[in-house]
């Protein structure tokens, strides 16, 4: 992992003085478990979960809710402050601060939509397939949430549809026993990734 968070640490600013990073893929994916670990990596970078910029009633309807309570703020240098959504009260709650740190990670489906990545140094991709990731997350939220998962595999398909990521992802990232795989991406250039993207062996594992 330290491989990667050198690289990006080494990418140019992209928003104001950060270096803007989102994780995307399929929900159920595992986009919040590695954001973590390499926010970890990275020294304690702050993470944006999507999660808490949607809602039930805007599950992807959410650009300018963004873009005015963290882009804007983090393009000026300062600290961000974004109103985080409780989905069990259906309520948003009060002001939480982000700061405007050299790395700052926004993971959750739609991550890397067209909207964003204009202020994006860098877009990974989780790569695993939907229908695995979709399982994956009902697993993991259980029988109340069915209803749900049904509206949502609705809504994401239709996003991606319209607006895919993977197309214009530097990295992907796919998990292995040992840890995780990075390879280069659809959009990927040479450059600062070329350290982090191996294909066989262990040095594939980061």
């Amino acid at each position: 992992m330290h491989h990667l968070a050198t690289a990006l640490q080494g990418l140019p600013p992209s928003c104001g003085p950060v270096r803007l990073v989102a994780v995307d893929g399929h929900a159920g994916s595992g986009k919040t478990t590695f954001a973590g670990r390499l926010a970890a990596a990275l020294g304690g970078a702050p993470v944006l979960h999507l999660d808490d910029i949607a809602s039930h009633e805007e599950l992807f309807d959410w650009t300018g809710r963004l873009l005015s309570q963290v882009i804007e703020p983090l393009g000026r240098g300062e600290t961000a402050h974004y109103s985080p959504y409780d989905w069990h009260t259906r309520r948003f709650g009060p002001p939480r601060p982000l700061p405007a740190a050299p790395v700052v990670l926004i993971e959750g489906v739609g991550a890397g939509r067209r909207a964003l990545r204009p202020y994006l140094a860098g877009l990974l991709w989780m790569e695993l397939p939907h229908e695995e990731s979709w399982a994956r997350g009902r697993t993991r939220d259980g029988a109340e949430q069915r209803d749900f998962w049904v509206r949502w595999v609705v809504a994401e398909r239709a996003h991606f549809t319209e607006d895919p990521s993977r197309p214009h992802a530097d990295l992907l990232v796919a998990g292995t026993q040992q840890g995780y795989e990075v390879l280069p991406g659809p959009g990927s250039t040479a450059g600062p990734y070329q350290s982090v993207t191996h294909r066989d062996g262990p040095s594939a594992v980061c």
